[in-house]
């Protein structure tokens, strides 16, 4: 790992701070809305950076897998070629051991357990190298920063929607994985908004822990007892969309959007193929998971990580907000906003510019 002239370190510092309170006249760093500003004194730091994958079968990962490499060039950071955990929480903490063994100074990774990860985290940090957590936030365990949209809010989300389009009747929510942060978080946010807000929805569950096979088998026999289903909530459209439809198909209940017996359906993720869906009539909406921001702020922490960087609370300079989690760990919750046929074609989603 280079260093740094530590003095050169401390003025730099100093400035980064004197700067800071005359921008926003406060002592307070985090106020002023912007991650550098909240930096505070470390040492430089390079080296290569280890990259671990939950899984490569869905779409959203796929696009994520593609924006790395880019992402790292653009960042500065000298990233290895990714490595796929295959949906295997138990392979995620023997490639992270392995990547130390490789004896890289930064890992990014996509934990698929949110407490089994804490066994890959406490090895890094024995060996002193840093972690930046995508997309599921560890619930113990240290990490430089958790980059991660507002989970709750794509449950809440969803749930308005479908609200919104549905006076009365019975909806489902084909759920995450429940062992995943993610998962608990859109299940419980979309059943308190539910039951809060719209009392006349009765909710129907389906726990299918990001398999595709599992979401179409249980959809298949949730739709035999109850063929009145008036609207589908999928937590994740790169594993369950594809599964659904051709459920639905299957059955000949998938009628397009304004056609009698249509199911109103709201999606996670905002791949191509909802856009897709979404342009057809097939479904109503997603909420768009930003691949593309998780990889490039994944990068960024992980270099500020590296060079012995520190952030606080409080808004950033790319229209998101560092939160503290109970757990006491940082999250970056980067904006993911609801797409449907009203704005699917906008340019600067990132579903739009994957080719």
């Amino acid at each position: 790992m280079a260093g740094r002239n530590v003095r050169n370190t401390r003025i730099a510092s100093r400035a980064v701070r004197a700067a800071a309170a005359a921008a926003c006249a406060t002592l307070v760093l985090a106020a002023c809305g912007s991650t550098k500003d909240s930096v505070s004194s470390g040492g430089g730091g390079t080296g290569k950076v280890g990259v671990i994958l939950p899984l490569l079968t869905s779409p959203f990962w796929q696009s994520y897998n593609d924006y790395v490499p880019k992402m790292a060039k653009s960042e500065g950071v000298d990233a290895l070629k990714t490595v796929n955990s295959n949906s295997d929480p138990s392979q995620q903490i023997t490639d992270i051991n392995n990547q130390l063994n490789q004896g890289v100074k930064g890992l990014v990774v996509a934990p698929l357990d949110s407490a089994a990860i804490a066994a890959g985290l406490e090895q890094a940090e024995r060996k002193g190298v840093p972690v930046v957590a995508v997309d599921v936030a560890p619930e113990k365990g240290k990490v430089a920063m958790v980059v991660r949209a507002n989970n709750v809010a794509y449950g809440e989300k969803a749930c308005e929607y479908l609200g919104k389009q549905i006076p009365s009747g019975k909806v489902v929510q084909i759920m995450g994985d429940l062992a995943s942060v993610n998962g608990r978080d859109r299940s419980e946010a979309f059943r308190t908004c539910v039951q809060k807000n719209y009392p006349k929805l009765k909710v129907l569950e389906i726990p299918a822990k990001w398999e595709s096979d599992t979401a179409a088998s249980k959809l298949d026999t949730l739709l035999n007892a109850n063929p009145d289903i008036k609207g589908i909530y999928m937590q994740a459209g790169g594993v369950y969309l594809a599964p659904t439809l051709q459920t639905l198909k299957s059955k000949g209940m998938l009628k397009k959007a304004g056609q009698a017996g249509h199911i109103t359906i709201v999606s996670n993720d905002g791949i191509p193929q909802e856009f897709d869906a979404i342009r057809k009539g097939e479904i109503d909406a997603t909420v768009s998971q930003p691949a593309d921001a998780y990889a490039k702020y994944g990068m960024y922490y992980i270099k500020a990580a590296m060079q012995g960087k520190t952030f606080k609370t409080g808004p950033t300079d790319h229209d998101s907000e560092i939160v503290k989690l109970p757990s006491g760990i940082l999250e970056d919750q980067l904006p993911a906003p609801l797409v449907t046929k009203d704005n699917v074609d906008d340019p600067k989603l990132w579903g739009n510019t994957v080719k």
